[in-house]
């Protein structure tokens, strides 16, 4: 049985999401497990939009082979829950499967289930996960993460890509699929969260680190290591990384390729300017450099977002 957890105000995509591709996907391998929505509190469970889903109680460990734990607003207060965590721990102990959509990653690093483990979460949640749950090896960037039997993913749509990544697991690649062609989604998402978040946040940096920021996004042709950066900030390299990162939910190297992926991607897009120009003046140097980094953001290179941009 696949358990999805509920609970007071979580968002119903981060539910509903995973179910429709374990729905789809259990009907073109014809071997459909049953799905239940479960919750400490069984009944009418409302979701942060006011739509209710019912719910019933939690139940045996035993009987479930993959848990799904939704996110959303309410899960501080879940996260607080002793029959919740109690739950999430018993069933984790017996090996099976246990996955986190969003902010849900908050409910299994309570548990104490992510020590030591790599995980992701919602980028609007990375930096008070990260002075939260210093021991979890927190991924802010990916879409999702594996890390034995514990699944986590980023926020809300990105429960559907783990989803498919689980189905690819059961059923393998041809069911995998054609469950994403019936949801009219891609089979594996490109690039990671920065291309919808964290490089937004830096192009107008706040907080004590704001001034380093802007500084740096006016010098991204110049060389900026850890060390030139904490220099300026006049603190230590070891000192100035681990503030940095407490500060942003990023570390300052990948802040730095974010700024100058950002302004990259500026001038690729709304200019005819050579690529090779592009990459030396934001500090890429390299264009093979400037184009791994566009895929690892954006899913595609350079010449293929100028050229969306053109027909655009």
């Amino acid at each position: 049985m696949i358990g999805v957890l509920i609970f007071p105000d979580f968002q119903i995509l981060d539910a509903s999401g995973p179910i429709s591709v374990f729905e789809i996907a259990g009907r073109y391998a014809k071997s459909p497990a049953p799905i239940r929505l479960i919750a400490a509190e069984p009944g009418p469970v409302r979701s942060s939009s006011g739509v209710e889903m019912l719910a019933r109680k939690f139940g045996s460990p035993s009987a479930i082979t993959t848990l799904v734990i939704a996110g959303g607003d309410g899960v501080e207060a879940a996260a607080r829950n002793p029959c919740t965590l109690s739950f999430v721990r018993a069933v984790a102990k017996r090996g099976t499967r246990v996955a986190s959509v969003c902010s849900g990653t908050f409910i299994l690093a309570e548990a104490g289930l992510l020590d030591g483990r790599r995980a992701t979460t919602h980028w609007v949640r990375t930096r008070q996960f990260l002075a939260t749950y210093p021991a979890v090896k927190l991924e802010p960037d990916q879409i999702f993460v594996r890390d034995g039997s514990i699944w986590s993913s980023a926020g809300i749509t990105a429960g559907i890509d783990l989803a498919l990544a689980m189905v690819a697991e059961d059923h393998g690649e041809e069911i995998v699929q054609k469950t994403a062609r019936q949801l009219v989604l891609y089979h594996r998402r490109s690039g990671g969260q920065s291309q919808f978040s964290s490089l937004l946040e830096l192009k107008a940096p706040t907080g004590r680190f704001g001034p380093l920021l802007t500084w740096a996004r006016e010098h991204l042709g110049t060389r900026l290591t850890v060390a030139d950066l904490a220099d300026r900030a006049g603190m230590s390299a070891r000192h100035f990384t681990r503030a940095f990162v407490a500060e942003t939910g990023t570390t300052p190297s990948k802040a730095i390729e974010r700024l100058r992926i950002e302004v990259a991607r500026s001038r690729v897009q709304s200019s005819s300017e050579a690529i090779e120009r592009v990459a030396e003046a934001t500090g890429f140097r390299d264009p093979e450099r400037m184009r791994r980094a566009f895929i690892r953001a954006f899913g595609q290179p350079p010449q293929s977002l100028r050229r969306s941009a053109r027909a655009g």
